[in-house]
């Protein structure tokens, strides 16, 4: 009886030696900052098919950036993402024909704390179905740190052709 109280009693402390580390938990989610200079795209920017948009924003962490991914699509239908005050001109409410998509995600390199993406994307301006609807597009940036917390912004953009 006296070996198990001991034994008991080693394991407990043991357990209570483990989960009683110094290691601090990251509780903070990233930071998208859109208001750097040459930032790109930011609310209310225009993107032209068959160009390429050099996508530039700031990511930070107070302890380590993981990785972020960028969608389109569109907002024929004058839904909403938007995290930006500033309000755009919506075009008229439409239905898609051939709108245009693009999901992609990327991974920052390990270790980082500050992370400016200069990217470039290219913008097709049509594919097998023909032309890609002009109007008002989505663009969603989404970015999470290394613990797993995320940070979301909704840009209302518009696409059109030149």
């Amino acid at each position: 009886m006296k070996y198990l109280t001991i034994l008991c009693l080693i394991i407990l402390l043991s357990m209570l030696f483990v989960n009683c580390n110094n290691e601090e938990i990251d509780k903070e989610k990233p930071a998208i900052n859109l208001s750097i200079e040459h930032a790109f795209p930011v609310n209310c920017d225009t993107l032209y098919f068959g160009d390429t948009l050099h996508f530039r924003e700031l990511f930070t962490d107070n302890a380590e950036l993981g990785s972020f991914s960028i969608g389109i699509h569109h907002n024929f239908d004058h839904h909403s993402h938007s995290t930006e005050v500033t309000e755009c001109s919506l075009d008229p409410v439409k239905k898609p024909v051939n709108p245009y998509t693009f999901i992609e995600d990327y991974e920052i390199p390990s270790g980082l704390k500050k992370y400016e993406p200069n990217i470039p994307i290219l913008i097709p301006g049509r594919n097998s179905n023909g032309d890609f609807d002009d109007g008002d597009y989505h663009f969603i940036i989404r970015l999470t740190d290394k613990e797993g917390w995320s940070i979301q912004k909704g840009l209302s953009i518009k696409m059109l052709h030149r």
